[in-house]
């Protein structure tokens, strides 16, 4: 099984869509932009966000396994895959690759 390098690409955030139809966070997310993880298999890495990993995991155990070509070549890196989490307010952006 192959390791896994998700690295936290962009940050993105509406405060428009924040100001209408969210109630207030405290701490809402915490990832920074160059931010790098190792998955070993299906292991979610310590520090990565639970919805992040609920979005990317799939992916993450493909690659892990050998898949590659995720939709009929969407990525320049056949090995990789450009994921975001769910969170609508303020999505982040995943490179995930094969570390070879």
């Amino acid at each position: 099984m192959k390791d896994i390098r998700i690295t936290v690409m962009r940050k993105a955030c509406y405060r428009d869509l924040m100001a209408l139809y969210e109630n207030p966070l405290e701490h809402p997310c915490d990832m920074e932009e160059g931010q790098v993880f190792i998955a070993h298999g299906w292991e979610k890495p310590e520090g990565l966000c639970e919805s992040a990993w609920q979005s990317m995991s799939p992916f993450v155990m493909a690659l892990a396994h050998g898949g590659s070509n995720f939709y009929d070549g969407w990525m320049k890196n056949e090995r990789s895959a450009m994921i975001s989490c769910n969170d609508g307010f303020r999505p982040v952006s995943f490179l995930i690759e094969v570390i070879d």
